[in-house]
């Protein structure tokens, strides 16, 4: 098989990469994709950054040995833990991670207050600190961390009171701040940005980082040129767990608009 007819695979820790995928689909329709949800180590958002280097590295070895001509990292905590480390160990891979939304919700206004939700690791990792650093000037960003988020969406909490209760118990210590804009600093958010915009004030924009990956994917694989120009591109959905409800939530997530 000539490389550029290799899958792109992409990789998260469940079912939050889907979103990315969607639009890793919507911007290069020609391409075959290989989605790989490790939920039988999830959550990472509550490990170690070692310990999700390790998981990262492993799923990156069984999906190289499957053929793959990229890898998306369409999780925030593995970007930020294994990103790095995996481009310098294979150099030869295209190898896209996705990081919140920062620099968009900085240029809405004069110095905008922006709140970041995320898992707790990916706040403390130096990645998400040193991009913090670069925006505080421009903005008040405030970390928010959403213990706990990941597990409901995962456990198919989409919408309904169990989540909204949970978010409003989340968002109550900045119920008297003037939120200008909220970043979804994980690819499982954005499966729920209806409910968070219904339990946020009217008129706060909310982002995630999905469609700039996109691009960027895109980007890389045309200037190395494997870019698939034509043709029907297909998507494999798999699963670690072999959990059938997962596979099912997956495929009923990407077909969400």
């Amino acid at each position: 098989m000539e490389r550029t007819d290799l899958p792109i695979a992409v990789l998260d820790s469940g079912v939050g990469g889907i979103s990315v995928l969607r639009e890793l689909v919507r911007h290069m329709p020609h391409e075959d994709f290989l989605y790989l949800g490790d939920s039988k180590n999830a959550p990472y958002g509550e490990k170690t950054p070692e310990e999700v280097l390790h998981i990262t590295r492993e799923n990156l070895k069984m999906l190289l040995a499957r053929g793959i001509k990229a890898l998306v990292l369409a999780c925030n905590t593995a970007t930020g833990a294994a990103a790095r480390t995996l481009r310098a160990e294979f150099p030869d891979l295209i190898l896209v991670g996705i990081e919140p939304a920062l620099k968009p919700a900085s240029l809405l206004g004069d110095r905008p207050r922006v709140l970041v939700m995320a898992t707790p690791l990916t706040l403390k990792q130096e990645k998400f600190c040193t991009l913090m650093a670069r925006f505080c000037d421009d903005a008040e960003i405030l970390p928010l961390a959403c213990s706990g988020l990941v597990e409901l969406i995962e456990a198919g909490q989409t919408s309904g009171e169990k989540l909204e209760n949970y978010l409003k118990t989340l968002f109550f210590p900045h119920r008297d701040t003037k939120i200008d804009a909220v970043v979804l600093g994980c690819t499982h958010y954005p499966h729920v940005k209806e409910t968070i915009a219904k339990i946020l004030p009217a008129g706060v924009a909310i982002l995630d980082g999905s469609e700039g990956t996109a691009r960027e994917t895109r980007r890389r694989l045309a200037e190395k040129g494997l870019l698939k120009e034509s043709g029907e591109g297909r998507v494999t959905i798999e699963n670690s767990s072999g959990d059938e409800r997962l596979l099912s939530l997956s495929r009923q997530l990407l077909e969400r608009e």
